[in-house]
């Protein structure tokens, strides 16, 4: 019989009284899967949101996997992420020049789209995280349009405990899909991770934290 930690057991618990989440038990293999933000169930409009507890390191393994929710890109976001950020070209601002260019339509910025999937990720696995320690890789392999809806595909593939349990780092895959089923953007981020709880967790106490 598959046997659940005690911080997979709460989150089991918090989900069985969740309207709006459908519970995604053990699988064969006995590797635990929460339930994702991909499986709400409304309910009511007047009823409040039950938030599952965030998974701790020792809760993931390589190979598990996490379809985000989905969002699409508009004109709006572009403009503003122009103004933040100060990147004016006028493959994003100028619809003419734009016509005339090898997409033959304004695009997003590149940098927009990881910034979105970026914030998809961040509850498809909700994760204890403790800070965002390096992108290892990233490819733009498809303009992103006005209009295309996104959504972020995840995997674990590694993992690396530090401080004796407390904390660990975590390599994800990303892989930034459009509406099309097309893969516009990917690569492999990493994590500082909470492991189990530790009154002297924080990041600073780590040596090992940025290496």
């Amino acid at each position: 019989r598959t046997m659940l930690s005690e911080h997979q057991l709460d989150i089991k618990r918090t989900n069985m009284h969740n309207p709006f989440l459908k519970l995604v038990e053990p699988s064969i293999s006995g590797s635990f899967c929460p339930p994702t933000v991909t499986h709400y169930e409304k309910r009511s409009e007047s009823m409040a949101r039950c938030v599952p507890p965030a998974l701790l390191f020792s809760d993931l393994h390589v190979d598990d996997e996490w379809e985000s929710p989905r969002r699409t890109i508009t004109e709006a976001d572009v403009v503003h992420f122009a103004g933040i950020s100060g990147d004016f070209n006028p493959i994003h601002m100028d619809h003419e020049h734009a016509r005339a260019g090898p997409f033959r339509q304004p695009v997003a910025h590149g940098l927009l789209g990881l910034a979105v999937a970026s914030g998809l990720t961040s509850q498809a696995p909700k994760v204890d995280t403790l800070a965002f320690l390096a992108i290892l890789e990233w490819k733009f392999l498809q303009p992103i349009a006005f209009g295309d809806t996104i959504h972020v595909h995840t995997t674990v593939v590694a993992l690396e405990p530090r401080s004796r349990g407390r904390r660990g780092v975590v390599s994800w895959r990303r892989r930034v899909i459009n509406q099309s089923g097309e893969v516009v953007q990917e690569g492999v981020t990493q994590t500082l991770v909470r492991g189990r709880s530790s009154p002297d967790a924080g990041v600073a106490a780590d040596p090992e934290a940025h290496s």
